[in-house]
């Protein structure tokens, strides 16, 4: 999961950051609402937390703006004010969920999990795809009912196939998901990844869409190329 968190408070920003990755995301974060609106035009993410207090222009106004130039990307409003009209002013100006300051990152996490399982018409954390199946909550995979090891990068890599099933990624929208934009990578980083996808959970996993990227592959009894 890409995620990216637009929060002025060094302190807390760098606690969101450590606990979210290591929750197996990945995480982009500015200060200011500029920088949230070059960071989106740069990159994809999946899901935005979005303090209110910035120190250029208020949150609100930046998230009904970007609402207004169709961002779809699901929202998730972190803050002080608390409210019953400042949490109904964030939510009608298009925030997915509220949450107040000060926080759990337990509770942050539970809740940008459940963002991402509505987005993609789930009811609960478990993704299942023929024989595999995995919880981005506890990070298990299991294959045919047997538990694989994955790396947090292959987690990463499988939770972003899974979360755009049926859609082709690009090799640059993959890189995104996986390392962000702070990662200094080799130029085969993700083929690499991708080749020890397929040899711990099958070939058929990632689809090669030539001269376009990549995608999830058919559901079916995975040969765990072992």
């Amino acid at each position: 999961m890409h995620v990216l968190v637009c929060e002025d408070d060094e302190l807390i920003a760098s606690g969101i950051k450590a606990g979210l990755t290591a929750q197996g995301m990945t995480v982009e974060h500015v200060a200011s609402a500029a920088a949230a609106r070059a960071m989106l035009r740069a990159a994809e993410f999946d899901v935005m937390v979005l303090d209110l207090g910035l120190p250029d222009e208020d949150g609100l106004k930046l998230l009904a703006q970007l609402r207004q130039k169709g961002l779809e990307l699901p929202v998730l409003i972190l803050t002080a004010r608390d409210s019953v009209t400042d949490r109904v002013d964030g939510l009608q100006a298009g925030a997915d969920d509220y949450l107040l300051k000060p926080f759990d990152l337990r509770e942050l996490f539970a809740r940008l999990q459940t963002l991402l399982r509505r987005v993609a018409g789930r009811s609960v954390n478990l993704i299942e795809h023929g024989v595999l199946s995995y919880d981005p909550s506890s990070r298990v995979t299991l294959l045919g009912g047997q538990p694989v090891d994955l790396s947090r990068r292959e987690q990463a890599l499988l939770q972003a196939l899974l979360h755009n099933r049926g859609r082709v990624l690009s090799s640059e929208q993959l890189k995104d998901s996986v390392y962000g934009f702070s990662d200094e990578l080799e130029s085969n980083a993700l083929n690499v990844h991708i080749h020890h996808l397929r040899r711990k959970l099958g070939n058929g996993i990632v689809e090669t869409v030539r001269g376009l990227g990549y995608r999830l592959g058919p559901a079916g009894n995975e040969d765990s190329g072992s």
